[in-house]
């Protein structure tokens, strides 16, 4: 585990479920998708790594929790608008998903 974080630093982090709108692979890349997602309201596109694990089929449809307010970075000539959050196992990911009815753009707190 790493250093302890402090309630006010975790609370900077906007965590957003959000719906995979669609998804598609990235020519030239094996390992990373481009997804468009929806964060209630709002679409964004966001670069998906684990392309060598999981086709396109898997994400389509489906809610995951965003890192909404992460930095936006260039990745593959696309501008990536947050993260989906994954636990990393064996480094394989294991997308965090959500299991119920909560829209898109629910706070994860």
């Amino acid at each position: 585990m790493t250093g302890e974080v402090s309630l006010e630093e975790f609370k900077k982090l906007d965590m957003r479920v959000c719906k995979v709108v669609s998804v598609e692979r990235i020519p030239g890349r094996s390992k990373i998708l481009k997804a468009i997602v929806d964060v209630g309201g709002e679409q964004r596109t966001v670069v998906v790594g684990g392309a060598d694990i999981y086709g396109p089929d898997y994400f389509k449809g489906k809610l995951f929790i965003l890192l909404a307010n992460l930095q936006p970075k260039e990745i593959a000539g696309i501008v990536s608008k947050g993260m989906l959050l994954a636990a990393d196992v064996g480094g394989k990911p294991i997308w965090l998903t959500v299991d119920g009815s909560a829209p898109p753009g629910s706070k994860v707190t």
